[in-house]
Order: structure tokens, then sequence, then C-alpha cells
């Protein structure tokens, strides 16, 4: 592989070495889509889904004229969802992900309806409600959450994910009055295919639904900033991991107490087989324990490869992009770099970050599993 650098003035051999329990990343020049099933309808597959609980919106001025009777009330477009999983410990749920939105329909007056989707991480609470333009406030928002609190008989959770960077000072705000802690992040992965799940079943079957209608507020996609000092690293290597390897060394979070994030997997529908190669980054460094706590405190969202501008991008929050790693464009450095998004784009988004000592360690100091995933169609 050609020389790289996470910041090439601080080193002075820039040759690259592989990950020595990872597999070389030239074998990825082809690579083989891998089965990921992303379900179409999770209502119909995912058994915390097959439980939803309905109640009519009321009559409002986000009511619309049906056009259609609907007999089964779970079938109702326009009915509004308050669910909590029976064999769930109320108390164990600490985290919540919330969207506070217009959705791509009209109420009787010709205007977008609001909706706030609330759910956490395993989606053993589900909660939607829809809400006139006129009400758009964090009074509101604060006093819905304390709604959601008091009909699911659930506390208030410690800390709200939320990933538009339009709703923050309304969220922040809601948040802060209750004594939450709200987290701007784009790892609100369940509740991003739950919406896009929405979309197909819910909001295109509304009477009140606009075809062709774009999204109010759109994800940011800023421009790129320069890395802070204290997440340099001295080297890299694109590399690629068996799936099962994957699986060990998000065990090993909890077992050694290694920084990083991981994902349910299963909870959102990821099918991957063992064998499967997953495309990744390892960085090294002599402060290998600094760094990846840096980056623990950050909410890590995606890496991509960005051929166009000969670099790396590192996602994080909702709204901020570092150039995380530079290298000489070359048509071998672009080759791989095209590789690479090819491989996590055949394992549908899937990809990881693992911090170590040193490239030929066989201990990763941290690791995050990613999912690149496209923004909700709302």
């Amino acid at each position: 592989m050609a020389g790289l650098s996470l910041n090439p003035t601080k080193i002075t051999t820039p040759t690259l070495q592989s990950h020595k329990p990872i597999y070389r990343f030239n074998s990825l020049t082809n690579p083989t889509k891998t089965q990921l099933k992303f379900p179409t309808n999770p209502a119909k597959t995912h058994p915390k889904l097959l439980h939803f609980r309905h109640s009519s919106v009321s009559e409002s001025s986000v009511s619309v004229p049906k056009e259609v009777e609907v007999d089964d009330e779970e079938d109702d477009p326009t009915a509004e969802m308050n669910y909590l999983d029976r064999e769930t410990d109320p108390e164990s749920i600490s985290e919540w992900e919330l969207d506070f939105c217009s959705r791509p329909i009209l109420d009787i007056r010709g205007k977008k309806i609001w909706e706030l989707v609330v759910c956490d991480s395993s989606l053993s609470l589900q909660y939607t409600k829809y809400f006139p333009n006129n009400v758009i406030n964090s009074v509101t928002l604060k006093n819905a959450i304390e709604s959601i609190s008091d009909e699911l008989d659930v506390p208030l959770p410690e800390k709200i994910r939320f990933f538009r960077s339009q709703m923050q000072t309304i969220v922040t705000k809601a948040c802060k009055e209750l004594g939450i802690k709200p987290i701007p992040s784009k790892r609100c992965l369940s509740l991003i295919l739950w919406l896009e799940e929405r979309y197909e079943t819910v909001y295109t079957r509304h009477p009140g639904f606009q075809q062709g209608s774009k999204p109010l507020l759109t994800l940011d996609n800023p421009f790129p900033m320069q890395l802070p000092e204290n997440l340099f690293g001295e080297k890299w290597a694109f590399v690629q991991l068996p799936f099962s390897a994957v699986q060990e060394e998000v065990s090993s979070l909890e077992t050694r107490l290694v920084f990083g994030a991981s994902l349910d997997l299963d909870l959102l529908g990821i099918e991957v087989d063992a064998n499967t190669l997953i495309p990744g980054l390892a960085v090294a460094s002599s402060r290998a324990k600094p760094l990846a706590a840096w980056m623990n405190g950050l909410e890590v969202c995606s890496i991509e490869a960005d051929t166009a501008r000969a670099c790396l991008m590192l996602s994080v929050g909702i709204s901020t992009r570092y150039i995380y790693a530079t290298y000489k464009k070359t048509p071998v450095t672009t080759s791989e770099a095209e590789a690479w998004e090819a491989a996590k784009k055949a394992c549908g988004g899937l990809h990881f970050l693992a911090i170590q000592d040193d490239l030929n360690s066989d201990d990763c100091v941290g690791f995050w599993l990613l999912l690149d995933l496209p923004p909700p169609p709302v």
C-alpha cells in the first residue's frame, strides 16, 4: 500500500503495515455484496413491532378528511402510537431517540402536519403524536415528553438523542428544563430506520399525503473542518475483519473495558454472515488510550473516503465533519479508497474504526462499529 498518514508532519516513516489480525485491504478490489436484510416492514418481522398500540388522532387542526374507511385500527395511517413492551423493565430505559419534524402530510388548513416520534434503541418504547405547525416550540415538546412518561408510566430518560441540527435549540431547551441531557447525534439508527419504515407504511397511505414533498429540515452535510490536535493519530490503514471477529471486538468493549460503541444489528434487522469481510479503518498512535478516550467523548457516526479531496472524512454528532486523514492522490490510492467505499456499500454501510497502540497489535484500545445510513425520506 502507498504511504498514508493521519498527520504526515509527525511521523518519519510513512510505510504502513497491515493490522495483524485483519486481512489486507487489497483483497477487496472486487467486493462481493453481502446478505444484509433491512426489513421493508419491520412491523411484520420484528417481535418488538408486533405489538403496536394505536390511539386515534383527536379531532383538531391536524385532522384531515378521510377518503376511505379503515376497518382495522392498526392499519389506520392517521392513528398515533403509544406502546411499551410489557416484558421490559421501565427503569431500564434510560435513553430515548427523538424526532420532531414536519411530515409530507397536509392538515385541514392545507399546512404540513408535524409529528413527534420517540423510541429507545431496542424499540421497547414507541410513541408518535401529530401536532399542527403553529404550536412548534420547546414548551410543546417539554409537555409532550412529560406526557410520554406519564402515559407509559416510565421515568424520564437520562439522555435524549436527536439528529436534526435545526431542532437543536428547541430540543435542548425542552430537555434541560426536565433535567435530561440532550445528545445531538446521527447514531439514532433505530429511529432513522423506523422513520424509513413509517414513510412507506404510514405517511404514503395517509389521506393528506403530498407526493413529491421535500423534507422541511434536511440533514446537514457541512464543509469539513480541520481535525483537532487531540484527535490526531500517527498511522492508519484500510483494513477488514470477518464479521465473526468484529463481534469478538464488540464483546470486548465490556469485558476489557475498551473505549468504543456497538450496534444491535439483530434489532436493526441486519443479517450478516459470520465470514463476511467488514471494511474498517485501523488507526495507530503511541498515545492510543488518550486518543480513544477523546474519541469516546464524541458521537462517532461514520467514516467516508473522499477520493476527490484525497482524504478521509470523520462524521461526529449531527453537523460536524473532520478531515480525519489525507493521502497523496495517485491511481493506486484512489483505487484503494474507491474499493473501500465499494466494500462499505456492499455491506449496507457497515464499517468500523479501530484504535491501537501499533498496527501490528492483536488488541484494540478503542473499537467503534459504525453504520452509514442514507437520511430518512422525511
